[in-house]
Parts: structure tokens; sequence; C-alpha cells
């Protein structure tokens, strides 16, 4: 990969994890609730699926996904009944009182992890950078020695980012009622990646 084209991939990058998205809400999420050091379990989670996707995605199998309209269709339909129910259950319960309670780094994890993995926009973002980005007369697991790092690196920084934000959120000294409604509009986002998911089209197909 040249320079100029690392660039752009790298451009291309921030823009795709930067831009907010279920990810993104639910780090803010974990940040509010559990605390900035204790929500980086949910980094780790979307890292593990970051570096899943890169590989499967350099072994051409997220290609295959895309181009595969049944197995697309009903695993969207999966991940957007996911996201809704989690915007429903937690509208729900955003008016209860936030009562302190352990919840497990591997709960955080696996939550993060899951939201990732089910999310269309990951599947057309690796789709996209694989046939847009990778050069097809150098072998893809050489280029994957810059790739991997410039997207984990920038991928991290984003939503390490994001779970501060929630963070500073949960540590600010906001009242009841406004403590409600971001939990509100959290939930609400929810809900409506989970319409846009199950509306999607397949990636690369009207």
């Amino acid at each position: 990969m040249s320079w100029e084209g690392w660039i752009i991939f790298a451009v291309f990058w921030v823009v795709f994890v930067t831009t907010p998205g279920p990810n993104a809400v639910n780090c803010i999420q974990n940040g509010m609730t559990h605390g900035f050091r204790r929500a980086l379990w949910g980094v780790l989670g979307i890292l593990t699926q970051a570096t899943l996707f890169l590989l499967l995605s350099a072994a051409g199998v997220t290609a295959l996904l895309a181009q595969a309209p049944e197995a697309f269709f009903w695993g969207k339909l999966i991940g957007a009944a996911f996201l809704v129910f989690l915007g429903v259950r937690g509208w729900l319960n955003a008016a209860k009182p936030v009562t302190p309670r352990h919840v497990s780094a591997h709960s955080i994890y696996g939550r993060a992890f899951l939201i990732a993995t089910i999310n269309i926009k990951s599947v057309a973002g690796y789709f996209a950078a694989f046939t847009q980005f990778v050069q097809p007369d150098i072998p893809v697991w050489l280029q994957m020695w810059i790739i991997m790092p410039t997207a984990l690196v920038i991928t991290t920084l984003s939503y390490t980012g994001f779970t501060a934000i929630g963070a500073g959120l949960g540590r600010a000294a906001i009242g009841a009622v406004l403590n409600v409604w971001v939990r509100r509009v959290m939930a609400l986002c929810f809900i409506i990646y989970g319409v846009l998911l199950g509306s999607a089209s397949t990636p690369g197909r009207a």
C-alpha cells in the first residue's frame, strides 16, 4: 500500500468509526453506567469484532457474505430485532432509579461484541475497505500488516472517546429528569438503528 493509499484508507476509517452508530451509543451507555475504566471492556469487545472482521475480510468471507442475499436478509433481521429489543428495554427502564449493581466484565464485553457483530455498518464498511483500498497486485496478507494496526488504533481511539463522553455524563451532577431523558435518547437511538438495519439493502446491491 502506497503512502497516499494509506492516508486515504486512514481518513476513510476515521469517518467509518467516528460516525455515531450502535457501537458509539453502547460505549456512551457503558461509560454512564459503569464508569470509564470498567466500560473499557466494551471497547475490547468492539476491538475483538474488528480484528475478526478484518481477518475474515482478508480471507474473502465478508465479500462472500455481502453477496449472499438470503443469509444477509436473515442476519439483518436478527440484528434489527436485537437492537430494537435493547432500545425498548432501555426506554422502559429509563424512568427507574439507577441502582448500583454489579455487572461482570464478561457481560459488558459480550454485549459490546454482539452489538458490533450484528451492525450492518460493519459488514458494509469492511466490504468497502477491501474492495476499494486493497491492491490486487500485492498479496493481501502483506497489506494486512499496514491495514490492521491502522484500523485497530483508530477504532480504539474513537470508541475510547465515546466511552469517556459517557463516563463524563455519568459523573456530571445532572438532575433526575435530565438523566431520564438522556437514557431515553440512548434507547431511542437503538430503536432507530434497529429499524434502519432491518430496512437496509445488501451492500453492493440496490
